[in-house]
């Protein structure tokens, strides 16, 4: 398999996400410069955390406009995997491909500590190692982490289950504590209508390893390393 991690000005975890799918699953992956326009025969695309161009504007709405992005859509449209990580995740957002924006946190302030978030869709690329209901501790670095959208938008989302992750207590209770950034439905990850793009806020390269104090992000890049396995034989 061969992973991409794309690389903006003021990305600050593109090094993090490289380490982890090369050194601790031992996969081939490149780094993807954003002005590039190559995607390097890549399996998966991953958009890493961070501040691209300094989240000028808003966040990720300068990033959308790289040349990559639009090697980045064309990928997405054929069926390519993509995960979109905290910043990445926005980007996601200002480029259409998935809907609603990134509010500023509803305590105005910047969060970086361990959330759990439970996986209520494990039929998506990127949850299939899960279990429906499963609790995972990651952790969050974030300021613009409410998730908002419009009620049809909303609707339609909880209806075909591209509710992906929602933010919850240890237990997997939903609750209005738990919901650290005011984020519509505690709404922590979702994805596009056809399940090949995930956007999440939590950091699953922070929680790697056990010593990182949880190693329970390993099930989005285990999960995400067998579904491209499995698309790669259906060719």
């Amino acid at each position: 398999m061969k992973f991409g991690v794309v690389v903006f000005p003021g990305s600050n975890c593109d090094y993090d996400t490289y380490y982890t799918l090369k050194n601790v699953f031992r996969q081939e992956t490149v780094f993807l410069w954003h002005k590039d326009r190559d995607l390097q025969d890549v399996d998966c695309v991953l958009l890493p955390g961070g501040f691209s161009y300094g989240d000028y504007l808003r966040s990720g709405a300068i990033a959308r406009f790289s040349p990559l992005m639009r090697e980045l859509e064309a990928f997405a449209a054929s069926g390519g995997f993509v995960l979109g990580i905290c910043n990445g995740f926005q980007v996601l957002l200002e480029l259409g491909l998935l809907p609603g924006a990134m509010l500023r946190n509803k305590g105005l302030k910047f969060l970086c500590q361990f959330v759990h978030i439970r996986i209520e869709n494990e039929r998506t690329p990127f949850t299939g190692s899960g279990r429906k209901g499963q609790t995972l501790k990651i952790p969050i670095a974030h300021f613009d982490g409410n998730y908002f959208v419009d009620p049809e938008a909303l609707a339609e989302l909880e209806n075909n289950n591209q509710v992906i992750l929602r933010y919850s207590d240890p237990a997997g209770n939903i609750t209005e504590e738990a919901n650290i950034n005011g984020s519509l439905h505690n709404i922590a990850g979702i994805s596009n209508r056809k399940g090949n793009i995930l956007g999440m806020m939590p950091h699953p390269e922070r929680a790697s390893e056990s010593f990182l104090g949880s190693d329970d992000g390993r099930i989005i890049f285990e999960s995400m390393i067998q579904a491209c396995l499995s698309r790669r034989s259906e060719r």
